[in-house]
């Protein structure tokens, strides 16, 4: 009689990365990553969520060598005046919260609002990246193309390159490719095969994570996510075997859970090539829902997957991607956090990056801190 086998996975708090036997200074690294065509200066993408990317942080998220990806299933195509809408969902009591938000959230799309936002960073010198989940992607998409976005993400709590429905044709992501001619982002993903399945289909980037993020409760309402480690491993080796196979490298981005400098050190580590995050964005300055956060499943009218948060607007964009940083926890300047890093293990570039090596270690943010545990700090 066979038994089910549970193998180990690991999440950023297990692990820890080896220092290499070469070090370089942190200003000899090359941060620098694509998607397509397009080239970046630092691998940091702003996730698709109300909370934290509209038009006006998206433009902010080009100027400073990254990327931010809007949402075009939620409010910013639903209401063309937005400031009241998020007062809306800012001020509901919390018991209230996910029921105001579903009725706020039923209003239906107005197409005509694609083409607004895409045009609306583009007059800002922006960089264009719109999400859609599968259910709108192959109908809405190509508007914003037409409008001028950039780049495509088709974002779903799980996406496989084999899906049934009861529609006659079902979303064909080569089909819709070819149709768009930019470069589609797909995810998530967390596993070897659906990573290397979707890549046959002619993407440009894998979304790596199932869970993690600290608005969504998919792992709690559904029970299915892999700690991110391990799911950024697994499919970086797909990515990896992809290109031996067939010459085309096709970057993967680890979505979700990253807090701190360490957790995006540890991402690249672990072999993404870029990472997209939502909370510590959420709790900048400049993003649209001052503080607040919620998840992109929040308003589901019969199954809500995600909550809303208050985290605070505690400080710039710039602070948290560049500095300075007074904090000693490692929540601002993380590209400063990643080029020391990179310092200390070798790596000139993120390809190095990825090669760092790691070790299961869940003493790591304990071991010596029994002070800091005590709350001694002065």
């Amino acid at each position: 009689m066979g038994f089910k086998q549970l193998a180990p996975a690991y999440g950023f708090d297990d692990v820890s990365i080896s220092p290499g036997i070469e070090t370089i200074n942190p200003d000899m690294t090359d941060l620098s990553f694509s998607i397509g065509e397009q080239k970046f200066q630092i691998p940091f993408i702003a996730s698709a969520m109300d909370a934290v990317v509209d038009s006006s942080f998206a433009s902010s998220m080009t100027k400073s060598g990254g990327l931010g990806v809007m949402n075009m299933d939620g409010i910013n195509i639903r209401y063309e005046e937005l400031n009241q809408v998020y007062e809306d969902i800012i001020n509901a009591p919390k018991e209230k919260a996910t029921e105001i938000m579903q009725k706020i959230y039923s209003k239906p799309v107005d197409k005509n609002l694609i083409s607004k936002r895409v045009e609306e960073v583009k007059k800002n010198g922006g960089i264009v990246a719109v999400s859609f989940v599968p259910q709108t992607a192959k109908k809405h998409s190509p508007i914003a193309v037409e409008a001028g976005a950039d780049i495509v993400v088709i974002q779903g709590t799980v996406v496989t390159a084999r899906h049934s429905s009861k529609s006659l044709e079902g979303l064909i992501l080569s089909k819709l490719k070819k149709e768009l001619d930019v470069p589609i982002i797909v995810g998530n993903t967390v596993s070897y095969d659906v990573t290397k399945e979707l890549m046959e289909e002619n993407i440009d980037g894998i979304l790596v994570g199932v869970g993690p993020g600290s608005v969504c409760t998919s792992r709690e309402v559904l029970g299915i996510g892999v700690p991110q480690i391990s799911a950024t491993i697994e499919c970086a080796a797909a990515r990896d075997d992809y290109y031996k196979d067939n010459g085309r490298y096709i970057p993967i981005i680890t979505d979700g859970g990253i807090r701190t400098g360490g957790d995006v050190c540890k991402s690249f580590a672990a072999g993404t090539d870029a990472v997209m995050i939502g909370s510590p964005f959420a709790k900048c300055k400049e993003a649209p829902a001052k503080g607040f956060h919620w998840g992109m499943a929040t308003w589901h009218d019969s199954l809500p997957r995600g909550t809303r948060i208050k985290l605070g607007a505690e400080y710039s964009l710039d602070e948290l991607l560049f500095g300075p940083s007074s904090r000693t926890d490692g929540t601002l300047n993380l590209v400063g956090a990643l080029r020391v890093c990179m310092g200390y293990v070798g790596a000139r570039n993120l390809k190095e990056m990825n090669k760092a090596k790691m070790v299961y270690a869940p003493a790591v943010k304990t071991e010596g801190k029994i002070y800091q545990s005590a709350g001694l700090g002065a």
